[in-house]
């Protein structure tokens, strides 16, 4: 009888007991109103060798999507799923978005960044077996998440004011000849330099135009370190061979070919109405990329290994203001 009471008590509660169940989904329809989350992709670079690079990546908060290794058959490891944020943004900028973990892909690249030498400032090669190796992936994933030229970035792009890599030795002219990155047309940027040549803008127009650009820029309308180094982030990608952060004839020439349509009239430029620094001279183009060469030293953060970055919600579209914070 005891046997019969117990089964009969154990029926009870379990009719009581609630079993949880999956949802099942219907997926007769998919909308058309629709898109991928990611709209950015970010190019990093280590500053650390391979090994010290997984495990930066791997067990501490900071984190890629991928990482590209130095090795001469690069590898490619998937760290984090493209569904899913990483933590390799942090405080960043790019037009109206802001905190960019949420809505951009990152890629880390095996690289020593930079040092300072009795010659100069010295950046690393990027190998050739590894850029090979990148322009695949990089070509797969903005196919398949729909990103814009425009939105293919570096870290020194979306937080100048924190960053400088993947830095000017970085071969974005490549990527830009396999249509992936935004770039200036030759001749417009030829054909409207004359005018910046014979009057310098202000440097109120500088910030506008670099704003417009993408950086989130404070519109301080003086010639400050914010805008020498924003300056200088914009060089190392445009016209590395100088990257002195000076706002010169060729550096207004890129901003207002990358800023304007194409067919825009040659700019008319008002007379300068805050001083401006003097022109530095020009920096002799830089040896191949296998070949180490010395750089002009701007003004520009410190290279640190990739650091943890607690991930904070993406806010758009309001404009950003670059915050300043340690790597």
């Amino acid at each position: 009888m005891k046997s019969i009471f117990a089964a009969l008590a154990l029926a009870v509660l379990a009719g009581c007991t609630t079993t949880p169940t999956t949802p099942k989904y219907d997926t007769t329809y998919d909308a058309v109103g629709q898109s991928s989350r990611a709209r950015f992709l970010v190019l990093h670079y280590t500053v650390a060798n391979t090994p010290a690079s997984i495990k930066i990546l791997t067990q501490q908060q900071v984190s890629s999507h991928y990482l590209l290794t130095d090795e001469a058959q690069p590898k490619i490891y998937r760290l984090v799923d493209e569904n899913r944020a990483a933590w390799h943004a942090g405080n960043s900028s790019w037009k109206n978005f802001t905190q960019l973990n949420n809505s951009s892909i990152g890629i880390e690249i095996v690289n020593a960044g930079w040092k300072d030498t009795p010659q100069g400032r010295v950046y690393a090669p990027f190998p050739q077996a590894q850029m090979d190796a990148l322009l695949p992936l990089v070509k797969d994933i903005v196919a398949r998440h729909g990103i814009a030229p425009e939105n293919v970035l570096g870290h020194s792009d979306i937080a100048p004011l924190r960053k400088q890599d993947p830095g000017p030795q970085f071969p974005w002219q490549r990527l830009a000849q396999e249509g992936l990155v935004l770039w200036p047309d030759a001749n417009r940027v030829a054909a409207v330099r004359p005018a910046f040549d014979a009057l310098l803008p202000d440097v109120a127009w500088f910030q506008r135009k670099l704003a417009t650009h993408g950086f989130g820029l404070v519109q301080s309308g003086t010639y400050d370190e914010a805008t020498r180094t924003t300056l200088a982030a914009f060089q190392m990608k445009y016209r590395p061979r100088d990257i002195s952060g000076v706002a010169d004839a060729e550096t207004a020439a890129l901003l207002e070919v990358l800023t304007t349509p194409a067919n825009t009239p040659p700019p008319v430029v008002q007379a300068a109405l805050a001083p401006m620094a003097p022109t530095a001279p020009t920096a002799p183009m830089p040896a191949p990329m296998s070949t180490p060469t010395p750089m002009p030293t701007p003004t520009l953060p410190e290279p640190t290994p990739v650091l943890p970055v607690e991930p904070t919600p993406e806010t758009a579209p309001a404009p950003a203001t670059p915050v300043i914070t340690t790597p």
